[in-house]
């Protein structure tokens, strides 16, 4: 019996055929489970490298935090959460030694929460895996005369959003 699936000109890899399933799939699946894959093999990765304490969200409030750190109520609002879940996300997190709060430089109440060499060492990590991960992928869609959509997705961001400033990046499922 002969095989019907064809064979993509470049890198053996197979066509797609007519009843491929994500050829008709909503876009809000297409980017969902490319966003779920790819965070996934993070996770994965993030962990063997020793790392399985922490959770997806813990990277968000690591970037928040990068640079000068933030107040609790600033963090709130980037992740756009309310300030009690913030609160809590910090007491975990200076638990575990990657944030701790400082005086705020502005003087009163307020405490300045910024990260700990622990949580850099953490982001240092996580950069290479996350550029390890981005290169691997380029190199199969490579093979495949395609390359990973950042134009496309930042244009599709800046389209969907109001100038600059970008909405919290939480999940809403």
């Amino acid at each position: 019996m002969e095989s019907t699936a064809q064979t993509a000109p470049t890198g053996g890899t197979p066509a797609r055929q007519p009843g491929d399933p994500l050829a008709r799939a909503e876009l809000t699946y297409l980017l969902g489970m490319s966003f779920q894959l790819v965070l996934s093999e993070f996770v994965s990765r993030l962990e063997a490298a020793g790392y399985d304490d922490l959770r997806p969200v813990h990277g968000l409030v690591f970037q928040a935090l990068h640079g000068s750190g933030a107040t609790s109520s600033e963090l709130a609002e980037v992740l756009g959460v309310t300030k009690q879940a913030a609160g809590q996300i910090v007491d975990d997190l200076a638990g575990r030694g990657y944030v701790e709060r400082r005086p705020h430089p502005a003087g009163g109440r307020r405490k300045l929460v910024v990260l700990t060499d622990k949580a850099m060492r953490h982001l240092a990590v996580a950069g290479r895996i996350l550029f390890e991960l981005e290169s691997e992928l380029e190199q199969r869609l490579g093979a495949q005369d395609r390359r990973i959509p950042r134009t496309e997705l930042a244009a599709l961001i800046r389209a969907m959003t109001d100038g600059d400033d970008l909405p919290p990046l939480r999940p809403l499922w």
